[in-house]
């Protein structure tokens, strides 16, 4: 496995992430640092110093992930990080993106942030958002994992990532599928059919329920050889709402879920859900394509 590691400082969540779970092995990590050219155009003797900064800063982070048992090795560019972290990714083959969400600054947060959220748009393989874990979460605890899948076939690779990634000891899994609410307003949609409008909203709450409780089962199947303890629940509501609910009930430490929904009438009720989920999760968050 290969996972690209883009970080702003030597001690990242990221790092503190990678070194506190087990990976598959002979996995191969690349420390990167971007050196944002937006910050010292028309400086050229700045962006030096810049670049010497970043690159002791990886240089950092991968001994400390080496020290750990793990392959590692930095790379710094200069460039602009919303693409450059994307393009480095798919030339290096990456299986996983790690980025943190923010930074220690409150104008790095801000720039991390937007990073963060190009990088979900550009990447060509998965993408984890990190975010600090409680200092209460006990490191012999195992992770909690909210899996949030709609059947289609963006939730089955990511019900595939979980299931062939080794998780901690005594994790858990939980099996979410959302069963999306239906506008009372659609006359629309009523045209389409010779039934009366309450019965066609009847009918798309009946199948949107058969749908998540299909694919809760479908997820099930997958992941019952893993060894992870699994709960499932089907509610109905707001994807991108229930989700980030169900994340805060259950103390999740991560959501993973597919990049894009179902199509037709299913995708345009969901809206963008992972994007919502990865903007506003206080957890981190794994967004599969």
């Amino acid at each position: 496995m290969k996972v690209l590691l883009a970080i702003d400082r030597c001690d990242s969540q990221v790092i503190s992430q990678v070194t506190s779970r087990p990976w598959p092995p002979d996995t191969l990590f690349c420390v990167m640092s971007v050196v944002d050219l937006r910050h010292w155009e028309g400086l050229p003797e700045l962006i030096h110093d810049a670049k010497y900064a970043a690159e002791s800063v990886v240089k950092c982070a991968a001994d400390k992930l080496t020290k750990s048992g793990h392959r590692a090795f930095p790379e710094t560019t200069v460039g602009f990080p919303k693409e450059a972290i994307s393009t480095y990714a798919k030339e290096w083959s990456a299986d996983l993106i790690m980025v943190g969400s923010h930074g220690h600054g409150a104008v790095t947060r801000a720039l991390l942030g937007s990073i963060a959220q190009a990088v979900l748009h550009g990447a060509h393989c998965p993408i984890e958002i990190v975010r600090p874990v409680p200092e209460s979460r006990a490191s012999t605890q195992g992770m909690k994992i909210l899996l949030a899948t709609d059947g289609s076939e963006c939730s089955a690779k990511a019900v595939d990532f979980v299931a062939n990634q080794p998780w901690p000891a005594r994790s858990e899994v939980r099996i979410l599928s959302v069963a999306p609410l239906v506008p009372a307003d659609v006359p629309s949609l009523a045209s389409q059919f010779s039934a009366p409008l309450p019965n066609l909203v009847d009918e798309l709450r009946k199948r949107a329920r058969m749908q998540a409780g299909e694919a809760v089962a479908s997820a099930r199947k997958t992941l019952t050889p893993t060894g992870l303890d699994i709960y499932h629940a089907t509610p109905m509501g707001d994807p991108r709402v229930t989700i980030l609910e169900e994340a805060k009930t259950c103390d999740a430490d991560l959501i993973v879920l597919g990049s894009h929904g179902r199509h037709g009438l299913e995708r345009f009720l969901m809206g963008s859900v992972a994007e919502a989920v990865a903007a506003n999760a206080t957890c981190s968050v794994a967004v599969v394509r």
